[in-house]
């Protein structure tokens, strides 16, 4: 997709500028504001092509990644609230202990995406290239808030469970789970519309 690959271009432009300006570093709270405020109303779609870091994890990392299986440890709720509360406590006590100069504030935000960035990456190496989106903060708040805002839905007599919605994924969920439902919630769901271009029965669609 010519946006995704726009904004895995984007990332690593933004995040190398951030280092001699750190300006660029209010970039990220403004991505964070905008992929929350989004999840009111589209629940995780801002995470989907829109999120830069995950353009790039999807184009550039998903090309040499082993795709494994993620584990279960990185989706559960105990870890992902872990770091949900680790990184937002930093936060807080950076900008506190910065305050007032914008520049200390601002490469506060450039060394943050870049350490949590570069521990994506290696996760992505390693197992699957969207591993980190289980425990970025946004994302896991996106998906608290969102959840089932624009579900999938599933036509139960036409799914026969062929699990090829499951391997597009980026986010390995199992839609075909929700065949007798007929409506897929999932939190996590990126709406990247992936499973239902895959579904040789035409049988996933978004409202």
């Amino acid at each position: 997709m010519a946006r995704q690959l726009l904004g895995a271009v984007a990332f690593p432009v933004v995040l190398v500028a951030g280092w001699f300006f750190p300006f660029v570093g209010y970039f990220i709270p403004a991505c964070m504001l905008l992929g929350v405020g989004i999840s009111f109303f589209q629940g995780r779609k801002w995470c989907d092509w829109y999120c830069p870091r995950g353009s790039f994890f999807d184009s550039v990392i998903g090309r040499i990644s082993p795709k494994k299986e993620i584990p279960a440890v990185f989706r559960s709720f105990s870890s992902r609230l872990g770091m949900l509360v680790l990184l937002m406590s930093l936060m807080v006590l950076q900008i506190i202990k910065r305050w007032p100069d914008p520049y200390k504030i601002g490469m506060f935000f450039v060394v943050m995406i870049t350490l949590t960035s570069t521990l994506g990456v290696i996760l992505g190496l390693i197992f699957h290239p969207r591993i980190w989106c289980y425990l970025c903060p946004v994302g896991s708040l996106s998906n608290w808030i969102g959840k089932g805002k624009r579900p999938l839905l599933i036509d139960g007599k036409l799914c026969n469970e062929c699990a090829l919605c499951h391997k597009a994924c980026p986010m390995q969920l199992e839609a075909f789970s929700a065949r007798k439902d007929g409506i897929f919630k999932n939190g996590d769901c990126l709406k990247c519309g992936l499973c239902v271009a895959s579904c040789p029965k035409k049988a996933l669609r978004f409202p």
